[in-house]
């Protein structure tokens, strides 16, 4: 590998004006969310909010995707982008699974302790059963994720 360089010239600030679609819904999904579960990570049972996303099981831009509790997960940062790229997939009995390649790379603490070591284990659920992920659209994510490994 060749070292860093980088011509001062050819790196300018630069913006554009453009139409960003808002999802108006989304703060009231996200708090409906979190509240249910207690504010922390369903996966790792982080607690720092401000590292807490309301990720959907179903996409919102898909049939069934609505935004209520019973289509979402409390999840921080690391577990929502890695459950949305199918590292991590959710059975209907609520049990995670690690692809199978991602169980087997050797990366680093991160992997271990954050990743693999989630294989097997039960998610946090909401007290209230009515609250709980729907397993009909765990079933259909859980699908997707198996397309995947």
């Amino acid at each position: 590998m060749g070292a860093v360089s980088e011509d001062p010239d050819s790196v300018r600030r630069s913006y554009v004006t453009g139409v960003v679609r808002v999802r108006l819904h989304q703060r009231v999904f996200r708090e409906r969310v979190l509240e249910a579960y207690q504010r922390q990570c369903a996966f790792c049972r982080l607690r720092h909010e401000e590292l807490l996303d309301a990720a959907h099981i179903v996409p919102d831009s898909e049939p069934g995707g609505e935004p209520v509790v019973r289509n979402g997960l409390a999840l921080c940062t690391l577990h929502h982008s890695a459950f949305d790229r199918q590292f991590l997939g959710l059975r209907p009995d609520y049990v995670l699974e690690v692809r199978p390649d991602i169980l087997r790379e050797h990366a680093g603490p991160t992997l271990v302790h954050a990743i693999q070591a989630l294989h097997g284990q039960q998610i946090l659920l909401p007290r209230a059963e009515a609250l709980r992920p729907d397993r009909e659209l765990l079933a259909m994510r859980y699908e997707k994720f198996r397309e995947a490994s």
